[in-house]
């Protein structure tokens, strides 16, 4: 089930947008999870390239609520690292190369962590680099030095969930119950308080941003 966001959310304001060009304020490392969810819950194959019946559930509604900076990252996608599972580093590695918009340009350029098996080749992404050693030291080194944002990856989610490593969710809703499928909080799971500290309109979805941290 989703979290329920109570008296918390706001709309984001003109501060929560980053625009180039802008400084950014200094902080301490986040780790940021972005997923595509629906409203009970799912995250499974929203683009429809797992080829699971229920498939493409999110872009069904079209590229103005999926396309470009739909998570409001903005200067994190400079700053920050991404970090991908194998299944989801393969397939963003056969879309975002050869595309060429300001947002993908950003995406390309950004450093990937890929947790897969030693020996993977990483080339067909460039700034992508293969996890040494155990993943959860990993995110807690590249925490004290920048965000780290992990999207799709469930099998990460879930590793960094279980460690109490996940600092904020931000979690673009669609307006689709499945009734089956991956679920972002498995059922059943350990109880869990989140912040709900924004929420906005992006095209047919809402765009929610939830803190773990009081």
């Amino acid at each position: 089930m989703l979290p329920v966001c109570v008296g918390a959310a706001t709309a984001a304001t003109k501060s929560d947008r980053w625009e180039p060009g802008r400084k950014r304020e200094s902080h301490i490392g986040q780790v940021i999870v972005i997923e595509f969810i629906t409203l009970d819950g799912v995250v499974s194959d929203p683009d429809g390239s797992a080829g699971t019946p229920t498939g493409g559930w999110a872009f069904r509604q079209g590229p103005e609520t999926v396309a470009g900076d739909k998570f409001r990252l903005g200067p994190v996608l400079e700053t920050g690292v991404l970090l991908l599972g194998r299944t989801t580093w393969q397939l963003f590695s056969r879309l975002w190369p050869d595309r060429q918009d300001p947002f993908a340009s950003r995406m390309n350029a950004m450093p990937k962590l890929v947790a897969a098996s030693p020996g993977t080749d990483l080339s067909a992404w460039r700034s992508s680099t293969l996890i040494r050693g155990d993943l959860v030291d990993a995110v807690r080194v590249q925490r004290e030095q920048r965000d780290v944002v992990i999207t799709g990856s469930l099998s990460v989610v879930r590793q960094l969930q279980e460690r109490n490593l996940v600092d904020e969710y931000r979690l673009l809703i669609f307006p689709t119950v499945l009734g089956a499928g991956e679920r972002l909080f498995p059922d059943p799971g350990r109880p869990l308080e989140l912040i709900c500290t924004s929420a906005e309109r992006a095209g047919a979805a809402v765009l929610t941003r939830w803190s773990t941290r009081s």
